[in-house]
C-alpha cells in the first residue's frame, strides 16, 4: 500500500467518524459542491444560511459540522497534490477507516472532477506576501452595566505582512473570541498536517 497522506489525528478520526453517520444519499452532492470551490481559498464552500441547513440535513452541531467540511477539503486537497490515482484515494481514505460507501462516493468524486480541479489549482495566483512578525495581546472587555459580572475576554494577533515588491510592513489585526480562536487552531492543524504529509 502507497504511504499514508492522511494522519490520523484525533480531528481527523473525529471527523471521520461523523462523514461516516452522513445520509450516503447526502454525501456525494457535498463532495461535489466541495470539490467544486476547493481552489477558491478566500471562500466558503457553503453560506451560513447553507450551514444551517446542512446541520440540521446532517443533525450535527456546527463545530463539528465545520470539522466534516474542512476535513472533506483537506482529503481532496490532498488528492489534488498528490494528484492520486483513484485506486490509491481509496485506498488512503480505507486506511483512515472510512465507511465503503463513503470511500467510493468520494472516488467518484475524483474521477469525475479531479483533472478540472487539478488544472485550476495550477492556474491559481498566489498572494506574493510574506508574513515577517507575529504579536499579540488579550483584551478584557467587561459587558453592558445591567450585565456587569459578564466579561468577554478576546485576543488579538498582530500580523506583519511584506509584500515581496515594497519595503513597507504592513500590520494585519485579528481579534478572536475564545472559540473563534479554538476554530482557527483547529485550521492551523490542519495546515500543519498537510505541510507534514508533503516533506
Amino acid at each position: 500500500m502507497a504511504a499514508p497522506i492522511i494522519p490520523e489525528s484525533g480531528s481527523i478520526k473525529k471527523a471521520v467518524l461523523l462523514i461516516n453517520m452522513i445520509d450516503p444519499g447526502k454525501f456525494p452532492r457535498l463532495l461535489s459542491r466541495i470539490l467544486q470551490k476547493l481552489h477558491l481559498k478566500a471562500e466558503s464552500s457553503f453560506s451560513e444560511e447553507e450551514e444551517e441547513k446542512l446541520q440540521a440535513a446532517f443533525s450535527v452541531e456546527k463545530q463539528d459540522l465545520h470539522l466534516v467540511l474542512e476535513t472533506i477539503s483537506f482529503i481532496l486537497e490532498q488528492a489534488v497534490y498528490h494528484n492520486l490515482k483513484p485506486a490509491i484515494l481509496q485506498q488512503q481514505l480505507e486506511s483512515i477507516h472510512l465507511d465503503q460507501d463513503k470511500a467510493e462516493a468520494f472516488v467518484s468524486a475524483w474521477i469525475a472532477a479531479g483533472q478540472d480541479t487539478i488544472e485550476k489549482f495550477r492556474q491559481r495566483i498566489l498572494a506574493p506576501q510574506k508574513l515577517e512578525t507575529i504579536g499579540w495581546q488579550l483584551n478584557l472587555q467587561m459587558a453592558q452595566s445591567t450585565q456587569a459580572k459578564l466579561k468577554s475576554p478576546q485576543a488579538v494577533l498582530e500580523l506583519g505582512m511584506r509584500n515581496e515588491d515594497s519595503k513597507n510592513l504592513e500590520k494585519v489585526f485579528v481579534e478572536f473570541s475564545h472559540q473563534e480562536l479554538f476554530e482557527f487552531y483547529n485550521k492551523l492543524e490542519t495546515i500543519q498536517a498537510q505541510l507534514d504529509s508533503l516533506t
